[in-house]
């Protein structure tokens, strides 16, 4: 099936630079042509725009069957194990239930422009197959990424922190990873050292991905500290090697050095810490750094999985933290769902560019900048940021499938 647009605006190349576009054609799964003009800063006229489609690098789709449930609850009666609202909410939801809230919130990721997202899935096996389910139905690149179904180990042995993944606990890993693409414990002090390195070298040696938590409040260091002596970044970085490090939220300058000096891919959740009364992540500072920053969404308790109401607020809360009207570039706010994921291509397949240009996947989102409060935008990046709502997506495409179309503009 082929697509053609003509006379627009396309974000091209890994730094999203707009250019007028005299044709820009897909077929099949690919970007064919791409007949750019001049760059532009703003528009002169109305326009279809056309930008890559976004990576939600941390959700929790499960959650999607319980939204603002987690309302008035702090992060620990919400969201931790065995008895937080969320594990016990979940475990009364019946397949059939279930299913149908995560397909459904997987649509809507797709009607505001999101084609792909890392989840972080509870609820073992189980919880696994129900996202790879939900996702065929909906053609959403879901990367799954499971955890224990319950915590291995007691309070008694994670304080003294020597004791290995036992029997059975490691033969639910090998049957988690047989399904997921990869492993995510909630925080690095659910588990012993021992269990963690266990976990590092079965997912090196199959192939699988790896994220933790870490830094999501000053509890995460501290329960480190007093096991080990180092903080869960520390720790995190020297044996687990996690592929991305979610929040780092109360990062100090120290452990911002660290993520800088490691290159980690770090995923930003400003809305989720923000909803929670938690301190918010410090973006100013990690967008000097040499980290690779994205951007996700979290708890589907705590927010819709809606990325342009995440870019919107991230982008205010840097330009807050930088202190100025001038930084940070738009663009940087950006990349953090589109092309930034092209430095995780190794893990997350060939595919995966999150940009655009001819030859690559058509993963795109077509924008309506017709509308009166873009059409006249001076600074089109700037208006993607803080004027797009999920009213103007007009249509969305993971390689060259449509997953969204606004069916009264788009025939």
């Amino acid at each position: 099936m082929g697509f053609q647009w003509q006379e627009g605006v396309v974000l091209a190349g890994p730094d999203l630079v707009p250019h007028r576009c005299s044709c820009f054609g897909v077929e099949q799964d690919t970007v064919t042509c791409m007949e750019l003009g001049d760059p532009i800063v703003g528009l002169e006229q109305r326009s279809w725009v056309i930008l890559p489609a976004f990576t939600n690098s941390h959700t929790h789709m499960g959650d999607s069957c319980l939204p603002d449930g987690a309302t008035g609850l702090t992060l620990e009666e919400g969201f931790f194990r065995p008895d937080g609202y969320k594990y016990r909410e979940l475990a009364k939801q019946s397949p059939q239930q279930h299913l149908e809230h995560i397909a459904a919130h997987l649509r809507y990721m797709a009607a505001t422009g999101t084609i792909r997202h890392i989840d972080f899935r509870e609820q073992g096996v189980y919880g696994c197959q129900l996202l790879r389910e939900a996702a065929a139905q909906t053609g959403i690149h879901s990367v799954i990424l499971g955890q224990f179904e319950s915590l291995p180990f007691s309070e008694e042995q994670l304080r003294q922190n020597r004791d290995p993944l036992n029997p059975q606990a490691y033969q639910e890993l090998q049957e988690i990873l047989a399904v997921a693409d990869g492993f995510s414990e909630s925080t690095l002090n659910d588990l012993t050292e021992p269990a963690w390195r266990q976990i590092h070298d079965l997912t090196e040696k199959i192939g699988k991905l790896r994220a933790i938590h870490c830094l999501e409040n000053e509890g995460y260091r501290e329960v480190s500290l007093a096991i080990a002596g180092r903080g869960d970044l520390e720790r995190a970085l020297d044996f687990y090697r996690p592929h991305w490090v979610i929040h780092a939220t109360v990062a100090n300058a120290a452990e911002i050095q660290l993520l800088s000096r490691h290159r980690v891919n770090v995923v930003l959740n400003p809305r989720a810490n923000a909803n929670l009364g938690l301190p918010l992540p410090p973006i100013a500072r990690l967008l000097e750094s040499e980290a690779n920053l994205l951007l996700g969404t979290d708890n589907g308790l705590l927010n819709s999985p809606n990325l342009l109401a995440e870019l919107d607020f991230t982008y205010k809360v840097a330009k807050s933290q930088f202190g100025d009207a001038v930084r940070p570039d738009p663009v940087e706010i950006l990349k953090m769902v589109t092309s930034n994921i092209r430095h995780l291509r190794p893990l997350l397949g060939s595919d995966v560019y999150g940009y655009l240009d001819v030859g690559l996947p058509a993963d795109l989102v077509v924008l309506d900048f017709t509308r009166p409060h873009l059409r006249a935008s001076r600074h089109l990046i700037a208006s993607i940021l803080t004027r797009v709502t999920p009213a103007d997506v007009v249509l969305t495409m993971r390689q060259g499938q449509v997953l969204w179309r606004d069916p009264q503009r788009v025939n």
